[in-house]
C-alpha cells in the first residue's frame, strides 16, 4: 500500500482525526517526534505473513504517515521468517520470534534487534499420548519449517527439560493446515501453533494444550516477538529506524488498550478472516513492551538454543553483535504508559 501527498478529502481528514483520537486514548503524545529531523527515507517496506500475533507491525500502518513515511508498503513474503527478505533489502523492518533472530546473528548475518513487542503467542497442541513436554521424546511434531519460529521455540522448550531436539524429536515440516489434519488423524503427536491457529484447533477440537507461552512459566516471563532490521538500514537511516520503531510500539499500545479496534483492523485489512479469533489474540497476547527486558529475553533463549545445539556464541557475544537499544531506551522515556 502506498501513501501519496494530495489534498485531503473529508474522509481522509476524518481518518486522521480518528487516528489522533486513538493516540490520545492509548496515552501517546502526538508531539513526541516534533523535535526530530525527518526520516532519511520516506519509503518503508514491511512484511505480511499468515499469523496475527505480530499485529503491531500491521497496525503501525496507522502511525507511520505521522512519522514522515509517505510510501508504506506491506509485502507478501513466502517464508514466515522475514529475515532473509530484510537481509536482501526487500523489507526494511519486521517482527519475529527472538530465537530465529539469534540463530541468524550466530551465523554472522547483520541482523539488528531493536526491542521486544509482545510476550507469548505459541501454544503446543498434542494428542492424548503427550501430557507434558518430556512426553515428546520419540514423538513426531508438526512445524511449518525447520529453522522457523515454531521449530526454534519448541527446540528451546525441549532443551529446557533435558531433551535433545536433534535426536529425541521427529520433526515433521508441513503447512499448518496439513499438520492439523495429521494431528487429528493421529499421524503426528503434536503441533506448534501461533495465532490464529490455536483458535482454529480449539474450534475444531483437535488435540489439547500442553504449553501456553502466554501463561506458562518460564516462557511467559520473556518476549516472544521482537522488532528488528538490518545493520545496513540502521546505519543509513537511524532517524527512520527510530520513527518506524515508534510506530510499532504505539501500535502495540493500541493492541493493549483497544483490542476490539485492533481486531477489526486485522479483519478489514485481510490479515485474518475471523474477528472472534483476532479479538481473542489481541486479548490473550501481552503487548506490554515497557514491562519486560529484551536483553533478559535474549540471554534466556541464547542459553536454551546453546543447549539445543542451535547456537555456538555466548549470550553476551550475541547481544553485543545483534542488538541496538538506543532507540528503545529513548522511546521508553517518550512514550510513557
Amino acid at each position: 500500500m502506498k501513501y501519496r501527498t494530495e489534498p485531503l478529502s473529508r474522509r481522509a481528514l476524518l481518518s486522521i482525526l480518528t487516528i489522533a483520537g486513538a493516540a490520545g486514548l492509548v496515552g501517546l503524545r502526538p508531539t513526541s517526534a516534533a523535535g526530530e529531523p525527518p526520516p532519511e527515507t520516506t519509503r518503508l517496506r514491511l512484511g505480511k505473513a499468515p499469523f496475527i500475533c505480530i499485529a503491531p507491525e500491521y497496525l503501525a500502518e496507522e502511525f507511520l504517515p505521522a512519522e514522515g513515511f509517505t510510501d508504506v508498503r506491506y509485502v507478501n513474503v513466502a517464508s514466515p521468517l522475514f529475515t532473509q527478505a530484510i537481509l536482501a533489502g526487500d523489507l526494511d523492518i519486521g517482527m519475529n520470534f527472538s530465537g530465529p533472530l539469534l540463530t541468524r546473528v550466530d551465523t554472522g548475518d547483520p541482523i539488528v534487534i531493536l526491542g521486544g513487542a509482545h510476550v507469548g503467542c505459541f501454544e503446543l497442541f498434542a494428542s492424548d499420548r503427550v501430557r507434558a513436554i518430556p512426553d515428546l521424546k520419540g514423538k513426531a511434531v508438526g512445524v511449518t519449517a525447520l529453522g522457523g519460529p515454531d521449530h526454534v521455540f519448541l527446540a528451546s522448550m525441549v532443551a529446557y527439560v533435558g531433551l535433545d531436539a536433534r535426536k529425541d524429536i521427529t520433526w515433521a515440516p508441513h503447512s499448518f493446515e496439513e499438520s492439523s489434519k495429521l494431528l487429528a488423524e493421529g499421524r503426528i503427536d503434536a503441533v506448534m501453533a501461533f495465532p490464529p491457529q490455536p483458535q482454529e484447533l480449539r474450534a475444531k477440537r483437535i488435540g489439547h494444550v500442553v504449553v501456553n507461552s502466554m501463561m506458562d512459566q518460564p516462557w511467559s516471563n520473556y518476549f516472544c516477538c521482537m522488532a528488528y532490521t538490518s545493520q545496513n538500514f540502521v546505519q543509513k537511516y537511524p532517524v527512520a529506524t527510530k520513527r518506524a520503531l515508534r510506530a510499532i510500539l504505539k501500535a502495540a499500545d493500541l493492541c493493549t488498550r483497544e483490542p476490539e479496534r485492533a481486531a477489526r483492523f486485522l479483519v478489514e485489512k485481510g490479515y485474518t478472516t475471523s474477528y472472534d479469533y483476532a479479538l481473542q489474540t489481541m486479548t490473550d497476547v501481552i503487548y506490554k513492551w515497557r514491562e519486560y527486558d529484551p536483553e533478559d529475553t535474549l540471554r534466556f533463549y541464547a542459553l536454551r538454543l546453546e543447549e539445543a545445539g542451535m547456537v555456538k556464541s555466548t549470550p553476551n557475544n550475541l547481544i553485543a553483535r545483534g542488538t541496538d537499544w538506543r532507540f528503545l531506551n529513548e522511546l521508553k522515556k517518550e512514550l510513557k504508559g
